[in-house]
């Protein structure tokens, strides 16, 4: 007897809800294994795919959307600091100048040292108190105007991004613009989950655009406890 329409649309759904269970199970099995941020973002992401097989989503894709895997996240920001932009240029240009005012990063270092060195490998902060590392190579570098850079292969969080500095209007000052793109395991899912500690990534990139600008105008950085961060 030839199965109708319908009924093979049933089975394909049914087919499609067990590979959600059995995936989102396969996902969560491994992320508990794993002692790190990534094992407890990819636990997460397999429990959004057990949910939407209990749920009897219809379709993988329409599971996957709903948990934001594989969306990347980006963040736009600018702020206008009343210096010229070649020293702001100059300051942003040596990424390991970044963390003095870039409170989630706990390091960047720069490879090589000698003009012209575009790749350097960040350290920064992650919920519960974990850390995620990357290498970046420089993209693009017009002095005084732009400096964009992305991570390269094996990435704990692939990301991109660039800075754009450009007079602002009636002559006060500069405009620093910041866009950062970043997919971290579990994509907006993790973004999500980062929300819950108090790590919202647009508010974030904000707050180290204020804390440069006063830097970068007064010379230190007043912190939440009242005692001033030195410009080095």
């Amino acid at each position: 007897m030839t199965a109708t329409s319908g009924e093979r649309q049933a089975e394909a759904s049914d087919m499609e809800r067990w590979a959600s269970l059995i995936g989102g199970g396969a996902l969560v099995l491994m992320g508990l294994r794993q002692a790190s941020l990534r094992g407890v973002l990819t636990a997460l992401a397999g429990g959004g795919l057990i949910y939407q097989g209990a749920s009897k989503q219809s379709t993988i894709q329409q599971a996957q959307e709903a948990i934001g895997l594989n969306k990347p996240i980006k963040v736009e920001k600018t702020v206008t600091i009343n210096q010229p932009a070649e020293e702001l240029y100059r300051y942003w240009h040596n990424f390991e100048n970044l963390p003095r005012f870039m409170k989630h990063l706990k390091s960047v270092k720069v490879y090589n040292e000698k003009p012209g060195a575009r790749r350097s490998h960040w350290i920064a902060n992650a919920p519960l108190g974990n850390s995620v590392e990357w290498d970046a190579d420089i993209l693009e570098d017009r002095e005084n105007e732009l400096i964009s850079w992305a991570s390269v292969e094996g990435a704990d969080i692939e990301n991109s991004g660039f800075v754009r500095f450009q007079p602002a209007p009636a002559n006060r000052g500069t405009e620093v613009k910041v866009v950062l793109e970043y997919n971290p395991p579990g994509g907006t899912l993790a973004a999500i989950f980062a929300k819950l500690f108090g790590e919202e990534p647009e508010q974030q990139i904000g707050d180290e655009l204020r804390r440069f600008k006063m830097l970068m105008e007064t010379g230190e950085i007043a912190t939440t406890e009242g005692q001033p961060s030195g410009k080095k």
